[in-house]
């Protein structure tokens, strides 16, 4: 069996070994539940206007009981489950994309970069009123996945409603496979290197090591930006060894779930591929689970200054069960913690400086969305608990990447002023 770290339903995120789940004994008042359950069911059979099957009653009864819980608990069929084998190798047909139902309204929590949806021009905080036609009130989460996923080259046509604007507009958007690259690195200037990490998937901290390999074999690493935002997440062993590439030692994170004996450490290990140049991160609204499980450990370590805007969120852990018939359920069945001991579900992670993005003149219609975080999911779990130097050496890639991200000019000046920090003794 394995557990998964889940931040929406278009891409699977974070693995690790689950633990056994302990059967408890049935009650007089669970009986009398079950006895309640069994007699609506009954009427149902024998007085709906329609006949409906026994096993469909019963399967739309676990769906029900499961989405109550949480926004990330959820019942997978048969379709479903061979999808989340899918998604764990990073990949999947589709448009690529992080939903979630909010008051009824289908929201974009994150399109993925370099995807067909983010290329269309989805944002977070975007509502899907319509998917080839059909509108999705009173749509489940399975259904609007299943809706918008399809093979590879087809196209799904969406009808988006943006914040501030009372006209919704068709979006046509051509399916294809979502890349399992997560890893891209830019020369900012001489001997500072840029990291963008898109999600963490099977490969990430493999690509993210060769990419830094091969600069350092050209030139000293004299500082590094490393961007997680909008990385809605992945593979939390990925994050572990991410984390871990610019520990030595330490907690990279913990999760725990309602006994104490169900804690598990993950804690970083020297390697001799620690890299150990300053670093200034990134994060932003749409930075989730894995991405924060990275950002909490250096921040926690004070191996890297944070800058930015507070994270989603998103730190419950969902073990994926399979079930004897070929369908299976995801629950949530614990929440992560950083270092330091902070839980940061529906509470995120706030960087050291936090920075808002100012978008240019010709992006600002577009990036004018409202945020959306876990706090603002129905359901979610309370928390317990500028130019370049004289001397400099740019590319117009990297000009033309500072010119629009003031956030990113600020971290290559910052990254430039910090001491350096040797976490290899």
């Amino acid at each position: 069996m394995r557990a998964f770290l889940w931040i929406g339903t278009l891409l699977l995120l974070f693995v690790l070994a689950a633990a056994p789940l302990t059967s408890q004994a049935v009650g007089d008042n669970s009986f009398e539940a079950l006895k309640r359950f069994s007699q609506v069911m009954d009427i149902v059979e024998n007085h709906y206007v329609q006949d409906i099957p026994r096993s469909t009653l019963i399967e739309d009864a676990i769906k029900g009981m499961l989405e109550q819980l949480d926004p990330h608990s959820t019942y997978l069929n048969k379709d479903d489950f061979k999808d989340i084998q899918i998604s764990t190798s990073g990949e999947f047909s589709g448009i690529g994309i992080e939903i979630s139902l909010e008051q009824g309204r289908l929201t974009v929590i994150s399109p993925i970069e370099d995807t067909p949806a983010d290329k269309a021009g989805l944002k977070s905080g975007d509502i899907i009123l319509e998917i080839d036609g059909q509108a999705t009130q009173d749509i489940t989460l399975t259904e609007a996945v299943k809706r918008i996923r399809g093979a590879k080259g087809s196209t799904v046509k969406l009808v988006i409603l943006h914040k501030g604007s009372n006209k919704p507009v068709t979006v046509p958007i051509v399916r294809g496979t979502i890349p399992i690259h997560s890893v891209k690195t830019q020369e900012l200037e001489s001997g500072y290197l840029y990291v963008r990490l898109t999600r963490f998937n099977e490969n990430t901290t493999r690509d993210m090591l060769d990419k830094l390999k091969e600069y350092k074999a050209k030139k000293e690493i004299k500082g590094l930006v490393l961007d997680l935002r909008n990385n809605p997440g992945g593979l939390l062993d990925q994050a572990v060894s991410v984390a871990d590439a610019f520990l030595s030692d330490g907690l990279v994170v913990y999760i725990q779930g309602r006994d104490a004996s169900q804690r598990k450490d993950f804690p970083a290990t020297r390697g001799s591929e620690d890299v150990a140049a300053p670093m200034v991160t990134l994060i932003n609204p749409g930075s989730a689970s894995a991405s924060e499980i990275v950002a909490g450990a250096l921040q926690d370590h004070k191996r890297a200054l944070l800058l930015g805007e507070r994270s989603f969120g998103k730190g419950s852990v969902q073990t994926v069960i399979p079930l004897s018939d070929g369908t299976g359920i995801k629950l949530t069945t614990a929440l992560y913690y950083t270092p330091n001991g902070r839980s940061i579900q529906a509470e995120g992670i706030v960087p050291d400086l936090e920075v808002p993005f100012v978008p240019t003149e010709e992006d600002k219609n577009a990036d004018d969305r409202f945020t959306l975080r876990e706090q603002d999911l129905s359901r979610h779990l309370q928390n317990n608990g500028g130019g370049k130097n004289k001397g400099s050496e740019t590319s117009k890639e990297a000009g033309e990447m500072l010119g629009r991200d003031n956030q990113l000019r600020l971290a290559l000046e910052l990254v430039k002023k910090l001491p350096t920090i040797r976490q290899i003794r």
